[in-house]
């Protein structure tokens, strides 16, 4: 079969699937699970002979060999005992379930990919098919799992902007799906022409990360093993620890992350009552500026302590980094203070699958000590007032951010022209702010905008109806949300 029969199949068989209320999250467990168990079955044969370590009672021969009930039985079993496998092995099948109820239909799943060679079928294909299930799983705003997935237009904008190099290594301390992976190996692979060992190095040891949600962090090591990242039987460069709980075990060139939304860090635990409750984290930490149950900033904090003395950063923030007090003030003025915080872009809202986001991307670099603050001047790109996107209709692209690209001038980001001039130009988005204007805003905040909102000022340009419904659904969630927080630290 060619690569586009292979996806109109995985794509048909979803929608047969979803008539039986299996949802495309479902769906794509599922599919990790037998795409995993069938390139062990290839890789176990000739030219590759590889041991996998997969033991024979459960490997993908024995679920061809039965149908009906007996298969949906031994299909649960399957599931269990590979979960208690180690290696990649068993974090693929960890905590594992069955959920295709229907014997008929998991039994056909199983002929389409037995249909297919995967292992000799090439990384863009399988990417495809997996990435476009993925985004399908995050629209699905039901499941929840919009908030491990970070538009690609924005990880492509910031691998752009970063311009990772060979033989860097990168990780990301919450990394969803492994979207900044992926950007960074394509950019990589695209605009170098790497040896045999920078192609090794690439593979095996260029990339690592944290994910705690088991599923999640699934899908983030298949969708990485699919793009040709790491080995089947190779070291997990995915581990299911919460980075935030102690310092960095070794040090890295780059960071790229969108840590998780919500403000606060809380563990759920029942009482004696039975009832479920949420207790907040605060992660006391001697290599941290400030404690502090707010999530993000412990993360800006944590991802300034995994860097090497030369190491660069790029980390998706919501708004409240950049203006709160208290810890957020300390960790800004120290932020400032040892790396080089020299941009900030401002993002719009509607292009988040988690609603009422609003965002900012940090760029900072990490510098050797010294008494005199790294930050002389950040530049920020406000691409929020006046923009209007929404995720279906009007969704950001790639090209939206080339602007920004251009100004941030990856090449030589220390020779930029401000777009911004309060005479020629009071409409443009691009400008710089000293360290000195910045410490002398009240609680030094780095929440700053100068462009006037046109629909506030001209009724003739508000945005379309669609739009500005769209827009008060986002507020209004987010006000839920903030509300559901206050309940339950009130309980």
């Amino acid at each position: 079969m060619n690569a586009d029969t292979i996806v109109s199949k995985v794509w048909s068989f979803c929608t047969t699937l979803r008539d039986d209320g299996v949802g495309y999250g479902d769906y794509l467990e599922q599919l990790t699970y037998l795409i995993f168990l069938k390139m062990a079955d290839e890789y176990s044969k000739p030219p590759h002979e590889r041991e996998i370590g997969m033991p024979d009672e459960y490997d993908w021969q024995s679920l061809l060999s039965k149908k009906g009930a007996e298969l949906e039985a031994h299909y649960i079993m399957l599931l269990n005992e590979l979960g208690k496998q180690p290696g990649m092995l068993g974090q693929v099948f960890t905590k594992s379930q069955n959920k295709i109820q229907n014997p008929a239909k998991l039994s056909r799943l199983i002929d389409m990919i037995n249909d297919t060679d995967w292992v000799m079928l090439d990384a863009d294909t399988k990417g495809t098919i997996y990435e476009g299930l993925l985004e399908k799983n995050a629209e699905d705003t039901k499941s929840g799992a919009g908030q491990y997935f970070t538009p690609r237009s924005l990880i492509k904008t910031m691998a752009a902007c970063m311009r990772p190099e060979p033989m860097q290594t990168i990780a990301d301390p919450a990394c969803g799906t492994g979207g900044f992976f992926l950007a960074t190996y394509d950019y990589l692979v695209a605009n170098y022409k790497l040896d045999r060992r920078e192609l090794a190095f690439l593979k095996h040891a260029t990339f690592s990360g944290n994910e705690i949600v088991a599923n999640t962090r699934r899908m983030c090591l298949m969708n990485m093993f699919l793009h040709n990242i790491g080995e089947i039987d190779g070291d997990v460069s995915v581990v299911s620890d919460d980075a935030l709980v102690s310092s960095p075990k070794k040090t890295v060139d780059m960071v790229l992350a969108n840590p998780p939304f919500g403000k606060k860090s809380s563990v759920t635990f029942t009482n004696e009552a039975g009832e479920q409750e949420k207790d907040d984290l605060t992660y006391n930490r001697q290599d941290f500026w400030a404690t502090t149950s707010n999530k993000q900033v412990n993360f800006v904090q944590h991802i300034c302590t995994m860097l090497k003395s030369t190491g660069r950063a790029a980390v998706v923030v919501p708004d409240n980094v950049l203006f709160e007090g208290g810890a957020g003030e300390t960790v800004r003025k120290k932020l400032m203070e040892t790396t080089e915080l020299h941009t900030i872009l401002r993002l719009p809202t509607g292009i988040f699958y988690a609603n009422g986001v609003k965002a900012n991307v940090l760029f900072f670099d990490n510098h050797p000590k010294q008494k005199q603050p790294w930050t002389k001047e950040v530049w920020i790109y406000d691409y929020r007032t006046n923009i209007h996107h929404t995720l279906k209709k009007k969704p950001m692209r790639f090209e939206h951010l080339q602007d920004f690209i251009d100004c941030y001038n990856p090449e030589n980001r220390h020779e930029r022209k401000a777009t911004w001039s309060p005479k020629r130009n009071p409409e443009g988005r691009w400008r710089k702010f000293t360290y000195k204007e910045i410490m002398a805003r009240d609680k030094t905040s780095l929440d700053i905008f100068w462009l006037k909102d046109k629909s506030l000022a001209d009724l003739e340009n508000l945005p379309d109806p669609e739009d500005l419904a769209e827009e008060i659904i986002e507020n209004l969630e987010a006000g839920l949300n903030s509300f559901r927080e206050v309940v339950l630290a009130l309980r």
